[in-house]
């Protein structure tokens, strides 16, 4: 789009089905490395990646080309389909539905870089479902609890 000029950084997170810890820390890296081609493939940029064995993290400029709904079903259709295809689980593998959102100012983005960066650090201290409840109360987001941690079956 000629003449359309935007900075958009949104960090994405999405956990896998029923926040089971199915993501090896030996195919890791290699996860997230396809899910940054997957972005970088639609035209964003991607600021940094990284998660633990139940969810991700992803830190990326948001090109207004596409929308955030369309990009998110990508990443998580496509890469659901790599991990299958590679036959690294027992079983079948998917994310969880829904995913959360939060955009930030361009001064904020190295702070949120270290964040993403120290992942596992960060979790011995607090659970997934602490971290997701407190990222949607300072990002005061509305939601309705009974629909944020039900298990899917």
């Amino acid at each position: 789009m000629a003449n359309t000029y935007t900075q958009i950084h949104i960090q994405a997170i999405f956990a896998v089905q029923n926040w089971q810890s199915l993501i090896k820390s030996v195919w890791e890296v290699e996860l997230y490395k396809y899910i940054t081609g997957i972005i970088q493939n639609n035209g964003h940029k991607v600021l940094q990646v990284n998660g633990m064995p139940d969810h991700i993290h992803v830190l990326f400029g948001l090109r207004p080309a596409q929308g955030l709904s369309d990009l998110m079903k990508l990443v998580k259709q496509d890469s659901s389909k790599w991990i299958n295809s590679k036959g690294i689980l027992n079983g079948r593998f998917s994310w969880q539905a829904g995913y959360g959102a939060f955009s930030y100012s361009k001064s904020q983005v190295p702070q949120v870089i270290k964040y993403i960066q120290n992942q596992k650090e960060h979790h011995k201290k607090s659970s997934f479902q602490e971290e997701y409840l407190k990222l949607l109360e300072t990002h005061e987001v509305e939601f309705d609890p009974k629909f944020i941690f039900q298990n899917i079956k």
